[in-house]
């Protein structure tokens, strides 16, 4: 990975944690990372209901904080949604959008998730734009092109004065969750081919700023080999977030 992109290593909790539990882990990883290594930023995004007393936990660390979904309108009638000041007003600094889970559970759409990056820019909270094929998309052959109509239909006309204000993750949908990992070879394949989409919709130099990451039951045992990689430039993580000394040694490797 060029040396211009710091690694991003960010654990998407999902729905676990009550306030306890969350506060427990929040200190766990404190403890467990006194000092972030130097070329790795970590980041954790908890369920709504936790982001202030993970938040409080946080607080004098080098650990930042996002949350997992956000609605595009500042404030109204939106029963159940959170805004993006809301989530600034709560500490978050980056904010998830477009997981597969989002889009399969709650049919949520490109066009959504183009509104959502836009509120997350204009609000300054960088939005982590998650895209990523079924398995009978991969087994077809067309995952490349499934990939990038999502990032072009996701991010167009997203205005980035700078490259660190978007992340992009990809996550294979079949990897999620299920033990089965994408190799590091087809994390680069389709990692690369997003970042020449995000040429297409931002120019060449602003696209080799932004970082992308890759998705899908990411662990200690295979984050080296992925970061090693040209255009992966991190992990979103999912249960191995979930146990601070995973998530902390996943931070360390991917420091080495």
């Amino acid at each position: 990975m060029p040396n211009n992109r710091t690694t991003l290593i960010a654990g998407n909790w999902k729905m676990n944690n009550d306030r306890e539990a969350a506060k427990a882990l929040a200190a766990e990883l404190v403890e467990a990372l006194p000092e972030v290594p130097a070329g790795v930023e970590v980041l954790v995004c908890p369920p709504i209901i936790d982001l202030c007393c993970v938040a409080h936990k946080l607080e004098g660390s080098a650990i930042a904080l996002g949350a997992q979904n956000c609605y595009w309108e500042a404030s109204g009638a939106y029963t159940g949604e959170t805004s993006v000041p809301m989530l600034k007003s709560a500490g978050c600094t980056y904010c998830i959008i477009g997981h597969s889970e989002r889009r399969d559970y709650f049919h949520e759409s490109d066009e959504d998730q183009n509104k959502k990056a836009k509120a997350l820019v204009a609000g300054g909270i960088v939005p982590v734009f998650c895209c990523g094929e079924p398995l009978e998309v991969r087994e077809a052959g067309t995952y490349v092109e499934h990939v990038v109509a999502q990032v072009k239909a996701g991010l167009e006309g997203l205005e980035l004065a700078s490259a660190d204000q978007l992340v992009v993750a990809y996550e294979p949908i079949w990897a999620i969750g299920t033990g089965m990992t994408a190799t590091a070879d087809d994390a680069q394949e389709v990692c690369h081919a997003v970042r020449e989409a995000l040429v297409e919709l931002f120019g060449a130099e602003m696209a080799d700023g932004i970082r992308v990451l890759y998705g899908g039951s990411a662990k200690p045992g295979n984050i080296a080999e992925l970061v090693a990689k040209p255009d992966v430039d991190g992990a979103l993580v999912g249960g191995a977030s979930l146990k601070a000394a995973d998530f902390s040694e996943m931070v360390v490797k991917a420091a080495e």
